[in-house]
This record gives structure tokens, C-alpha cells and sequence, in this order.
């Protein structure tokens, strides 16, 4: 039990952190498609996450309505970010028109529903915000069309204008899309190559000597661990994980490591983020206790190169 709560608020944290554990993938399936990168999606869960805990601590939240909660939670947080970066559309939420009638189950509407599951989540910024939100919760998530309402503070004929609207938009992305050359594959810089290749070799203390004094760890919602001494503890739990390949990647246009469960798996895992401050690392983000984030990540992988790699299939 956390200091100063009593027993039913102890009880309801509880009850929500086991709940997170099972909304937290259609949670991340929203808040990637509103930012559109899976791991700015995956940085607003955690801040809807946290926020959800402050308040069942303050008394201010009854868990019967937590899910629809946590969803407005992360909405409202995402649009703050949009706002701050200066990427949220001029569309007014709430000014939309020409109501659709979409009760109606025909072909046409079904692959509606599955263009938008099967879209980039890059593409979904493309869109005003008010057409993305609908467009992830009804075609993405199947969402009731009243909850929607409630969720945006939106009329239902509102709902439906929007996503009429934004399936249209959506379907003109996905051809225009369909149309650009496949993005290839950047040089790999010198220092993930480095991290890679004394990974594979599974060189944990020159792993250990990358690290810079004040390097942060970050792994979803576990305390974030800082000082080369705690994060290389890091490397010894992964020594003792056998198997695991990383292979370089890049996921729109950041440098990554795609984590591979063998050497001859077909398909990464998850993966992990890091920076570099003067050729040293000052920042890692592992998503391995979050994997469902390489869903929906569209990474691309660099081509296998020397001996090392050439026992990994090529995707």
C-alpha cells in the first residue's frame, strides 16, 4: 500500500494499473495515430497513465468510468502537444456539416474500415485533428458513435460528418501515398554501429564504457534508472537473455534498433531509441515491456552487411 491511502484507494490503484495493462495497446493504437509516431503515442499513454494514478490518489476519479476517462486523458494531452508543436489543423472540432449516414454495413463501407486500419500512422496527421480522432476511435478502435460523441464533446450528426469527411481525405493519402518510391535505408551512423556489433557480440562492459555519467534509461512505466552505474545494470539482465539480434533501423527518420527475439527471426520484437552526447550514449528508450508499439511502427530496416549479419534473413 503507498504511504498516506487508505485501503479502497490502495484497492482502485490497483485495480487500475491491472486494468492499464490490458487498455494500454488500443490506448497506443489511438494516441500513434493522433501524433502520429508510435513513440510519441506511447509517450502520451504514459502521461495518461500517470495522470490517471494522480488522481485516484487526490480521490478524483471513480474507476467505473476510468476507461472513457483515461481515453479523454490522453486526448486532451495529445491535443495540448499538437498545439505546442504548432501541428494541430485550423478546422474548429465542432464545425462540421454534410452528415453521413453510416449505419448502413455495405462492401464499401467495410473497406473504409479497413483502409484505416491498415494506413501508415504517419498519414493520419495529414488529416484536421477533429477527422483523426473520429476516424482512429471508429474505424481503428470500433468505437460506439455516441461514446465517440461524448469523448470529443460532439454531437452524433457531428460524428458522422467528420468521418465522412476524413474517410474521404484518407483514401486520397493512401492513394497518393501508394504512388511515392519505397524509402530506402540510410547509412548506419558509425556509433550505433558500434552499439550494435559490441551488442551481438554480446560485449556488455564495452557496452558499459558507452555509457555517459548522467545516461537516463527509460523503460515504460518502470522508474526511470539514471548514472552509467544503474543503467548498465541494464546490460546484465539482457546478458542473461539469450539469443536476442539487433539489427539498425530507422522509424520516420529517427535511428533505431530493431531487437530480434533470435538471429533468424523473420520480424523484430520491439525496439529501443538512444541518443548520443559527444559520442557517448545519454539517453535510452527500450520498449521491450511495451512491444505492442512495434505494431503499428513502420520501420525500415538497414540491408544485412559483413559476416556478422548474414545469417539474419533479409525482410
Amino acid at each position: 500500500m503507498k504511504e498516506g491511502q487508505s485501503p479502497a484507494q490502495s484497492a482502485l490503484r490497483s485495480e487500475l494499473l491491472a486494468a492499464a495493462e490490458e487498455w494500454r495497446p488500443e490506448l497506443h493504437r489511438y494516441c500513434a495515430r493522433l501524433m502520429g509516431s508510435v513513440i510519441e503515442g506511447e509517450d502520451v499513454v504514459q502521461d495518461a497513465l500517470t495522470s490517471a494514478l494522480i488522481a485516484i490518489d487526490e480521490k478524483q476519479q471513480d474507476v467505473r468510468t476510468l476507461r472513457a476517462w483515461l481515453f479523454r486523458v490522453a486526448h486532451n494531452r495529445a491535443l495540448d502537444l499538437l498545439r505546442s508543436r504548432a501541428l494541430r489543423a485550423t478546422e474548429p472540432i465542432d464545425a462540421a456539416d454534410e452528415v453521413a449516414d453510416d449505419t448502413i454495413e455495405d462492401p464499401v463501407e467495410r473497406l473504409m474500415l479497413q483502409q484505416a486500419i491498415g494506413s501508415a500512422v504517419s498519414r493520419f496527421t495529414e488529416l484536421p485533428v477533429a477527422q483523426r480522432s473520429v476516424i482512429i476511435l471508429k474505424d481503428v478502435l470500433d468505437e460506439p458513435l455516441a461514446d465517440i460523441a461524448a469523448l470529443l464533446d460532439l454531437t452524433i450528426d457531428s460524428v458522422k460528418a467528420h468521418l465522412s469527411r476524413g474517410r474521404a481525405r484518407l483514401r486520397e493519402i493512401n492513394a497518393s501515398a501508394a504512388a511515392d518510391e519505397p524509402v530506402a535505408a540510410k547509412p548506419v551512423s558509425e556509433a550505433l554501429a558500434r552499439y550494435v556489433s559490441l551488442f551481438n557480440g554480446r560485449d556488455w562492459d564495452g557496452l558499459r564504457a558507452l555509457l555517459a555519467d548522467d545516461v537516463k534509461l527509460h523503460q515504460s512505466s518502470y522508474p526511470v534508472r539514471v548514472g552509467s552505474a544503474d543503467v548498465g545494470r541494464f546490460f546484465s539482465i539482457y546478458a542473461t537473455i539469450e539469443g536476442l539480434w539487433l539489427v539498425p533501423a530507422w522509424l520516420g527518420g529517427r535511428e533505431v534498433v530493431a531487437v530480434f527475439s533470435t538471429r533468424t527471426s523473420v520480424a523484430p520484437d520491439y525496439f529501443m531509441w538512444l541518443e548520443w552526447l559527444d559520442g557517448r550514449i545519454s539517453f535510452i528508450r527500450d520498449y521491450r515491456h511495451v512491444s505492442y508499439v512495434i505494431d503499428d511502427a513502420e520501420l525500415i530496416l538497414a540491408p544485412p552487411t559483413g559476416r556478422q549479419d548474414a545469417e539474419r534473413p533479409s525482410d
